[in-house]
């Protein structure tokens, strides 16, 4: 993990908020360096904890159906059911699935049961929700299971040593039940550098929202929902508020108040940061930010001095290339080359922020002859990158020149979620010429040619490709409609692709 930068600039957040999408920008000095964006219709309901009814036994599948609210039950099965004693899907105490149950189904729940349950398999098509009884809570750095009592590491931590250290001023931190603590915790990866106060924060707010859901569950009605999995706007409270922050601005009323609710009871710090914008223009253009969005979906970026990058996704990993292209600011072309690829490596670092590129990522500098540029380059790429909250290794230069990194998936990158591929070039980013067309049109005829006998063939393809048989093409189209002794017939289709076509049978 680089190290954090004691004089980062301070930030605004602005969320704006509309009831199918949310979208959330961190700014610093003007520029945007974040971006989040949740969509209404694609949250799904895993972590999600229900006050259900048992509707159904069912011994012979060792499952039970539960009512939580839903158009179709749940489904419980006995591995899910949390029974003390019995190591569970945490690693913890309660079911698990590769584990055999210590009692049947029958005998820990029966019809008409109320339990709170949790949903740890959204629906599928005609499938129900997959529900477990062993609740756990998701934190910013901890992930809390009140109905145990370990304390668990993420296996991506480091050394046996820090592990150990982790757990032992987690359970200083935790106490005992007798205390009015207890409680199991796993320590997820972004924990490995947090201070004391902050897990303490965050075990206080995960003891604070599982005291609040047993709370509801003696008054609420069966199938009511207990606790939601946080939404954005709330996850900004949570997870991106930090001492850098001077404003967290919301443009809906609404959510504001909402939000302010929630700050006052789990994250109170956060609380007087909180401000309602009025202003009539729409918040996201205070800083230009859809732009930005446009920007950051776009493979070539600009940079002031002339040079530019271009970012490229693949399936295994993203590339990014260095280029000079019009600066030629320096006194000689090795100062040219070392000042464009410094200001190369402070884009780069803003780029994966905001396109929230995560896995291994290449990146081609322009080559540089001197040992000491290389190094003055790798520092400013490692001071720019230290300021990213994601977990980032920079292995350095490789022999061919290269950097080699890596950045922590947290969610899908901004292409993949605003994106699909294109329907044209099915995401190859490019398309065969209308004379390729052509001849494969040429070729799929002859074959049909001779499998068929229709009286006429008629081909139904794009505005360019049917314009080229009619003109370069139309020697070969005549040549072929002799050989094989049929008319062959053309008909442009607007609204077909460029490499889309069809050939009719009359």
């Amino acid at each position: 993990m680089l190290p954090t930068t004691h004089h980062a600039p301070m930030q605004d957040i602005l969320v704006n908020w509309a009831p199918q999408e949310t979208r959330v920008a961190v700014v610093e000095n003007g520029a945007v360096q974040e971006l989040h964006v949740e969509r209404a219709a694609e949250r799904g309901l895993v972590g999600n904890a229900y006050l259900g009814k048992v509707a159904r036994v069912l011994p012979g599948m060792q499952s039970a159906f539960v009512d939580i609210g839903l158009d179709r039950a749940a489904f419980l099965h006995v591995a899910d059911v949390h029974v003390a004693g019995q190591v569970g899907r945490h690693g913890g105490h309660g079911g698990r699935a590769d584990a055999p149950p210590v009692q049947p189904i029958e005998k820990l729940v029966f019809e008409g049961q109320s339990l709170v349950v949790q949903v740890i398999k959204d629906p599928i098509g005609t499938k129900g929700a997959r529900l477990s009884t062993q609740i756990s809570i998701a934190g910013r750095m901890l992930v809390y299971l009140p109905q145990d009592d370990h304390i668990g590491i993420s296996q991506k931590i480091g050394s046996h040593e820090l592990r150990e250290q982790l757990r032992q001023r987690m359970a200083a931190l935790v106490g005992t039940r007798e205390e009015g603590g207890g409680g199991g915790f796993i320590l997820r990866t972004n924990a490995e550098e947090a201070s004391d106060a902050e897990l303490a924060d965050d075990i206080a707010y995960l003891r604070k929202t599982w005291a609040h859901i047993r709370a509801q569950a003696l008054k609420a009605p069966p199938a009511t929902l207990l606790h939601e999995d946080l939404n954005l706007a709330q996850r900004v409270l949570r997870d991106l508020v930090n001492e850098r922050t001077a404003t967290i601005r919301i443009d809906s009323r609404m959510q504001f108040d909402a939000l302010r609710e929630f700050g006052q009871l789990y994250t109170p710090s956060a609380v007087n940061r909180l401000q309602h914008y009025k202003g009539e223009r729409p918040i996201f253009d205070l800083f230009s930010v859809d732009q930005e969005i446009e920007k950051a979906l776009a493979r070539r970026v600009d940079l002031k001095s002339g040079g530019y990058l271009v970012v490229d996704q693949t399936e295994a990993l993203t590339t990014v290339d260095v280029n000079t292209g019009g600066f030629v600011g320096a006194r000689n072309f090795e100062d040219t080359i070392f000042k464009t690829n410094l200001e190369a490596a402070l884009a780069i670092a803003r780029q994966l922020r905001l396109r929230n590129l995560g896995g291994i990522i290449i990146i081609d500098f322009i080559d540089m002859a001197r040992a000491d540029h290389q190094e003055a380059v790798l520092g400013e790429l490692r001071k720019q990158l230290s300021r990213d909250r994601t977990k980032i290794t920079v292995s350095g230069f490789t022999q061919l020149g290269l950097v080699e990194m890596t950045r922590k998936r947290t969610r899908e990158s901004l292409a993949h979620m605003l994106c699909e591929p294109c329907p044209a070039c099915a995401g190859r980013g490019q398309v065969k010429t209308a004379r390729s067309l052509c001849y494969d049109i040429l070729r799929e005829i002859l074959r049909e040619a001779r499998q068929f006998n229709p009286k006429e063939f008629r081909i139904i393809a794009s505005a360019p490709v049917v314009e080229m048989l009619l003109d370069e093409e139309s020697q070969n189209l005549a040549g072929l409609s002799d050989f094989i002794g049929k008319p062959i017939s053309l008909q442009a289709e607007a609204t077909m692709t460029a490499e889309h076509y069809d050939i009719v049978l009359l």
